[in-house]
């Protein structure tokens, strides 16, 4: 540490309430709905602390905490921050996010009744508010934690897991308390795009936070690539430089990013057909509210007798769970349990009975509602979000509905001479693939060399027996859960792969081309077979002879680690190395994406 700032911070450390007061800012960053650009809320930050001889804003409060000072601190700062964010014009339907530090939990009460205060003078309902637990600290450990957890639930104020994945004891707070955000480390989001491990990792930690009905958010994404790797598995929210940076000026913050908003739509025009049959789907139930008396949601079940359950919603129209008729039956039929349940010593809230559901975004698509739903055993639905608003639910009979429908969609999609899928379905499996990159993918395209001769001279029927001939071979070599196989049309086939090894690959297509031009010789006359050629025209319009039947194969290699989204770019690579297979002699050649060969 220099001398100066060694000097100032020992006369800061004397004096740190006072000085605070003058020199410290709150500044905001925002976080961003991933699907559409839309800012969902802030992270209130702290600025000035170098002023004051830190290094850090992690510096600063332990050494308020050393000297005893750390509460005023915090209740300064957050003041600060609230009288800041009442300013919002859509402070009311935003979320601020602030840090609980670890060491106040003992004095949480008192914070509460200070908070609310605040929030009163305000006009913010707890709904706008955000707890962020630090991992920092074993926040469990605190005999008064669970029970301040249980008074920010049922006074409406929202909690998160701050840096999840490098704190004490994410996954006791993930199974003991009910949250609903997990905001994941920036040491996972650095490179994302970069680190099959750390994809891996991630999609498992969202796909677990989404069974339990908690929404992630990714910090730090500093790049175009990190941001587009969140969106693939499945992040729900961002903040970081790649996104804004944080600001303590209130004229600088902005309701959308548009930026985000283009990177959404390749997410959401592959999702198109999954989107519009589970909106087909959904069920707009009744809704209860988490602060209503539990009294208000016995006429529900009485005017809705079939009902077994209802979404319950915070203020903001966020859902937080579902309330079921079942855990409600021993006051609906013990004597007297309804009046115990209005009894102003006992009384309970509705939020005091949310049990967890999953809850997942509308872009998800049909395959990945129904892992999640499975995933939470018991589960009645799938509560869906808009904007990260509640849109309905969808049950597991309107989802299993919606995969049939989907199949039906595709099959209709198939070529009626193969049965194999048609160009939608190779674009999506293209697109798709192009995005998961934990291991090295293949495009394969074959198109067969003088097929129109050929069928010029034997006529449709043979033409037609030679492509059911190929595409049973196709079959009959690439028959994995990770081989797709597709019809482009006519002469033309697609082969997709990943988890194959080069060489192997290379053995196997040239069996299958060898194999193919054995068949199909059977397709000629004896004469044609012995002379080894055919008389025909060209496209042309010239007459020549043409060598016998054979398939050309470009193989387009996209490397481990490479995320592609743009489909064209791929085909046009396809295209450029099916051109290369067609000259070739023996009609296989490999590429890889990129390069230079």
């Amino acid at each position: 540490m220099p001398l100066e700032t060694n000097v100032v911070r020992r006369f800061t450390e004397d004096r740190l309430l006072p000085l605070s007061k003058l020199v410290l800012e709150t500044a905001f960053q925002p976080i961003v709905e991933l699907s559409t650009g839309r800012v969902f809320g802030y992270e209130t930050l702290m600025r000035g602390h170098e002023r004051l001889g830190f290094d850090t804003p992690v510096d600063l409060l332990d050494s308020a905490a050393g000297s005893g000072q750390i509460l005023a601190l915090e209740q300064m700062l957050a003041a600060r921050s609230l009288a800041k964010f009442s300013t919002l014009p859509d402070f009311a339907s935003s979320t601020l996010f602030i840090n609980l530090d670890g060491r106040l939990i003992r004095e949480g009460n008192f914070i509460l009744d200070r908070l609310v205060q605040h929030l009163r003078k305000t006009n913010i309902p707890p709904s706008s508010i955000c707890f962020e637990l630090s991992e920092r600290f074993d926040n469990t450990s605190e005999p008064e934690f669970a029970d301040l957890v249980a008074r920010l639930r049922k006074a409406g104020f929202k909690l998160a897991i701050d840096d999840f994945g490098v704190g004490h004891a994410e996954i006791k707070l993930l199974c003991d308390f009910a949250v609903d955000y997990l905001k994941i480390d920036r040491h996972f989001i650095a490179g994302l795009d970069a680190s099959p491990r750390k994809r891996h990792l991630v999609r498992n930690i969202v796909n677990i936070a989404h069974v339990l009905g908690i929404r992630v958010i990714a910090e730090g994404v500093e790049t175009e690539a990190e941001c587009v790797a969140c969106r693939d598995i499945g992040i729900d929210l961002v903040q970081g430089w790649f996104i804004a940076r944080p600001t303590t000026f209130v004229n600088e913050l902005q309701p959308s990013f548009p930026h985000l908003a283009e990177l959404g739509r390749g997410k959401r025009s592959s999702h198109s057909l999954d989107e519009i049959l589970i909106r087909k789907q959904i069920e707009m139930l009744p809704t209860v509210y988490e602060h209503e008396s539990v009294d208000s949601v016995f006429e529900l079940f009485r005017s809705n007798p079939r009902q077994s359950f209802f979404p319950v919603l915070n203020a903001n129209d966020e859902p937080r769970g579902i309330i079921s008729e079942y855990h409600l039956k021993e006051y609906i039929y013990r004597p007297f349990g309804r009046d115990l349940l209005k009894n102003k010593i006992y009384e309970r809230s509705i939020s005091q009975f949310v049990e967890a559901a999953p809850i997942v975004g509308l872009d998800a698509n049909a395959e990945r509602l129904m892992t999640i739903f499975a995933d939470m055993d018991g589960s009645e639905c799938v509560i869906l979000t808009e904007n990260m608003r509640y849109a309905g639910i969808v049950s597991a009979a309107s989802l299993i509905r919606v995969i049939n429908e989907k199949q039906l969609k595709l099959a209709q999609d198939q070529n009626p001479l193969t049965g194999l899928p048609g160009n939608r379905a190779i674009r999506d499996f293209m697109q798709e693939f192009g995005r998961d990159d934990d291991q090295a993918r293949y495009f394969c395209y074959c198109d067969f060399d003088h097929f129109k001769p050929f069928n010029d001279h034997y006529g449709f029927q043979a033409g037609d027996h030679a492509i059911t001939l190929f595409s049973a071979l196709m079959k009959r070599y690439f028959f994995g859960n990770g081989d797709f196989l597709g019809h482009i049309g006519g002469d033309d086939f697609f082969i997709g792969l990943r988890g194959w090894k080069h060489d192997d690959l290379a053995v196997i297509l040239e069996r299958l081309s060898s194999d193919f031009h054995e068949d199909v010789l059977g397709l000629y006359s004896p004469e044609d077979r012995a002379s080894g050629s055919i008389r025909g025209h060209d496209r042309n319009g010239t007459e020549r002879d043409f060598p016998m039947l054979r398939c050309s194969i470009g193989v387009l290699e996209l490397p481990e680690g490479l995320v592609l989204e743009d489909v064209g770019a791929i085909s046009a690579a396809i295209a450029t190395v099916k051109g290369r297979a067609k000259d070739s002699e023996d009609g296989l050649v490999f590429s890889r994406f990129g390069s230079a060969d």
